[in-house]
């Protein structure tokens, strides 16, 4: 959540500064004022207090009209030091700038915030991750389960919306991240409950949060009379947090926004569905694991930091359409085929620099004269690349190559005004080219060459006088001087000026020399101002080019993407997929792209062959050990079908996939304590998400479905939802169903369309060699005995195991569930479920006559009496009794 930084009451008696200042918290109470005192930002109260925290800078006082308040500062050039420490600390920064000089006139300078400074709202490259989107995102509260979404990285002038019920909201900000999310205050409570705690989030006033105002506001940024040319004239709630979007912008003075030129509609299908548990069970951009390993790392090859962004998009929004799928793909097969342009773009590229969040600093004016030159270095770049492409001969990559638009006034005029390397910092001069501007260059000739420009002068005017011994002085009374000793004096012309007589001589002044005084004297300071007025107007000058440029930098992410995709498949040995419209997945020889490269030197994955369809083999019960590949094997199949409907090529030795439209994901095991839902319920809730939301052409992945209970409470939860996936009547979705309950094999022989397999393994005395392959058939043992073995488990506890499972399997029901012939849903009798209750509660009762005793002791326990020792002493007991039996 936001953190407040809070306002100090201003004491009844301040000093004039402290008056000022507190004005201008008063404005800003929930950021911390950085207030600009001379050379150093200072901050004051609760400010200065959390502020010394977080930078680690003293805290001290400063006398406020006779009592003190905290004071912590810092010199204002460690400002890119210290303000992202604040920002990712959580804490909104407004910053407090002198808007005029000093004087001995005013007794106190005019000061106003230039800035405010957010997680979702930052431009400064030491804020940002160069690969990843800023977003700052606003959630729109609708009727009927309705949302409304905006994105906006106001680094890159990206400007998204959307609207969905509350599974799609969620979806697009796990997979969007955004760095801090708005909301309306009434909104508050229905926020957490539905979204969690976990974005950093900052909430308006209801107003903000109506159609009238919203759609005022879009209108005036894009200066139009409808929203009907970016698609979303009719989506209200989106366009409701896209004005709060708007309107939080200009509170935190961020006015200059002209690279905010369009607003894009992110568009529910025309991408494959993955909820935000598929997005997280799969791994695509990130791992809930410390030493995991996502997607993304494996298939970013790009060379750009706008390729980077774009490609994140891309892996967490595969496409539907299979002609832009195989669009994509015959681009990937030409860049693998013809290494040369390959490399030759892929150099390019690296030049180019980011050219996304270059131009997006212009109307903020936050581009440094060094940028300048990267754009027009950027823009040399696209001549070269436009020809390149252009002559290909591959219509997607021509189309791409017209599309180029190099700006070669724009190019030009960068040229002419600045130097070729020119300082960060435009305060310290000589950052505008020679021959640029013709003021300039006399300022500049003066600075460089006064003492040559006095000389000559000297040496005119003893030429035109006579005078030899004429020589030009200065002091800071009467400034540059013609000096003549009393010799000469009567040669002196009328038109010089007396100033000053002296024993052996005297000192005149000329109109000319009081003219080069002046522009001596005034030379520095008027050239800095006048290189500062010259590079506003250049600046100006780029805010026409912001459309052109965005444009170009959005072609030149997408051919990064796609080279990123070739380099990856040369790299790693994948093949082109065959794209169609059936229903079928087939799969040979398909790996896992991400554990194939983490496997260690000498070891190289097995490959698994996969195939389903709604006619013959649509759902596959895959059993197997633990630790035998099945998870992997799930995976892989998913994100085969995924990394197909990217663009990309997949690591398999050939794939005919049909498209897929949604993709779930029911793996692993986590709770969710803070909300009350335990392991199972979460689980649970899961895959009913799955069941309510299935179609023909959904690939879903089920692994232990039914772990979280009890034994045949999982059984028969599990035996029920693949009756329902093979039997609901509406849909036949493709399904991979891992389990280590041996009971569900016999659902092959009951339903056509369900077939068993197992993960191979081969016993070897005591020991147990997983073969990593896919086999025909069902496996009878789960072998996680053996991998309690595996794991260290002490010997004793691991031969008690086995003796107990021995005694359990013998004592297991001998016929399974039965399924009723021609019936969709399962009658499962009675008596049989209390039985199985009654043998599911009866584990100590049933093995051996050991187990009694260990019942009756433990019966007679009265542990909220017992101390630690006693509960030792007591644990001990137990295993005597166990090896007095044994």
């Amino acid at each position: 959540m936001a953190r407040k930084s809070g306002t100090k009451k201003a004491p009844k008696k301040v000093t004039p500064l402290m008056q000022q200042y507190f004005k201008v918290k008063n404005k800003y109470p929930d950021a911390i004022l950085l207030f600009r005192v001379g050379d150093f930002y200072e901050t004051f109260g609760e400010d200065a207090v959390k502020a010394s925290q977080v930078l680690g800078i003293v805290l001290t006082s400063r006398n406020n009209g006779g009592s003190d308040i905290e004071l912590a500062g810092f010199p204002h050039h460690s400002m890119d030091l210290y303000l992202p420490r604040l920002v990712k600390a959580g804490f909104r920064v407004a910053i407090c700038e002198q808007l005029e000089k000093p004087s001995p006139q005013k007794k106190i300078v005019k000061r106003g915030v230039t800035e405010v400074v957010t997680p979702g709202i930052a431009m400064d490259d030491k804020l940002l991750d160069h690969k990843q989107n800023n977003y700052l995102a606003a959630v729109t509260f609708g009727r009927n389960d309705l949302y409304g979404l905006a994105f906006l990285d106001i680094s890159t002038g990206e400007f998204l919306v959307c609207e969905g019920t509350r599974e799609y909201a969620d979806k697009l900000l796990q997979s969007f991240k955004p760095a801090e999310v708005l909301y309306s205050k009434d909104r508050k409570k229905a926020f957490e409950q539905q979204f969690g705690d976990k974005f950093y989030s900052f909430h308006l006033d209801e107003w903000i949060f109506t159609e009238d105002y919203a759609r005022e506001k879009l209108l005036e940024q894009f200066a139009v009379t409808s929203l009907k040319g970016f698609g979303v004239e009719d989506l209200a709630l989106a366009q409701i947090a896209a004005g709060s979007v708007l309107h939080y912008l200009a509170t935190t003075e961020n006015k200059n926004i002209k690279h905010i030129s369009a607003i894009g509609r992110i568009q529910a299908g025309r991408y494959v569905w993955l909820d935000r548990f598929t997005i997280r069970n799969l791994e695509l951009i990130y791992s809930p694991h410390d030493t995991g390993v996502p997607l993304i790392n494996i298939l970013d090859q790009t060379v750009t930091s706008m390729g980077a962004r774009l490609l994140k998009k891309w892996v967490v929004l595969p496409l539907k359409n299979r002609a832009e799928v195989e669009a994509r793909h015959d681009i990937v097969d030409y860049f693998l085929i013809h290494t040369d342009l390959d490399r030759e773009l892929t150099d390019q590229l690296k030049q180019m620099g980011d050219l996304e969040r270059l131009i997006a600093k212009v109307p903020m004016g936050k581009i440094n004269p060094r940028e300048v030159v990267q754009l027009k270095r950027a823009l040399s770049v696209l001549v070269p690349i436009r020809e390149s492409l252009g002559a290909t001969g591959n219509d997607d990559l021509v189309k791409i190559a017209e599309g180029i638009k190099p700006c070669p006034d724009l190019k030009e005029k960068i040229a002419q005004a600045i130097i070729e390397d020119p300082p960060v910092n435009l305060s310290k001069g000589g950052v505008i080219a020679d021959g640029y501007h013709e003021e300039l260059d006399e300022l500049r000739n003066i600075i460089q060459n006064s003492k040559d420009i006095l000389l000559d002068i000297q040496q005119r005017e003893v030429e035109r006088t006579g005078i030899n011994s004429l020589k030009i002085g200065f002091n800071n009374v009467f400034g540059y001087y013609l000096e003549v000793t009393n010799k000469y004096k009567n040669q002196v012309p009328p038109e010089w000026t007396r100033k000053q007589t002296l024993t052996n001589g005297e000192r005149y002044i000329t109109d000319e020399l009081k003219k080069l005084e002046a522009k001596i004297l005034g030379a520095e300071e008027r050239s800095l101002e006048l290189e500062e007025k010259l590079y506003e107007e250049l600046v100006i000058f780029l805010l026409d080019y912001i459309r052109p440029v965005q444009h170009n930098a959005a072609l030149m992410a997408r051919i990064d993407c796609l080279l990123s995709f070739a380099k990856v498949a040369r790299k790693n040995q994948y093949h082109r997929p065959t794209m169609d419209d059936s229903l079928a997945i087939d799969i040979q020889a398909g790996r896992h792209p991400v554990i194939e490269q983490m496997m260690p030197i000498g070891e190289s994955y097995v490959p698994n062959d996969v195939f389903l369809d709604n006619e013959e083999q649509q759902i596959l019960m895959i059993t197997g050990p633990n630790m035998a590949g099945k998870s992997a094997l799930l995976r892989q199949t998913a994100l085969i079908s995924l990394m197909a409907q990217m663009g990309s090529f997949v690591p398999a030795a050939s794939a005919r996939l049909g498209m897929v439209d949604k993709v779930f994901t029911r793996v692993g095991a986590s709770d969710n304590i803070s909300s009350g839902e335990s392991t199972f319920m979460v689980e649970m809730n899961e895959t009913a998400s799955i069941m309510n939301n299935i179609s023909d052409r959904s690939l879903i992945l089920l692994d232990e479905i039914g772990r979280g209970t009890s034994t045949y409470d999982g059984i028969s939860i599990a035996w029920s939802i693949a009756e329902f996936l093979h039997n609901n009547g509406e849909c036949r979705p493709k399904t991979l169903f891992a389990t280590h309950y041996h009971e569900l094999n016999e659902l092959a022989n009951k339903f056509p369309r369900i077939r068993n397999f197992h993960i191979a393994t081969r016993e070897v005395g005591q020991k147990v060699i997983f073969l990593r392959k896919l086999t025909a058939g069902g496996s009878q043992h789960s072998f996680g005995i053996h991998v309690a073995s595996m794991a260290g488990m002490p010997r004793s506890i691991v031969e008690r195991a086995a003796h107990i499972l021995a005694q359990l399997e013998q004592k297991s029901i001998e016929n399974g569930l039965e399924s009723p012939d021609g019936v969709k849903t399962q009658k499962v009798d009675t008596g049989q479920i209390a039985a199985a209750d009654a043998y599911q509660l009866s584990i100590f009762e049933t093995v051996d006559p050991t187990a009694g005793k260990l019942k009756e002791v433990i019966q007679e326990l009265d542990l909220n009496r017992m101390t630690p020792i006693d509960c030792m002493m007591k644990l001990n007991e137990l295993i005597n009794i166990l090896q007095e039996d044994n």
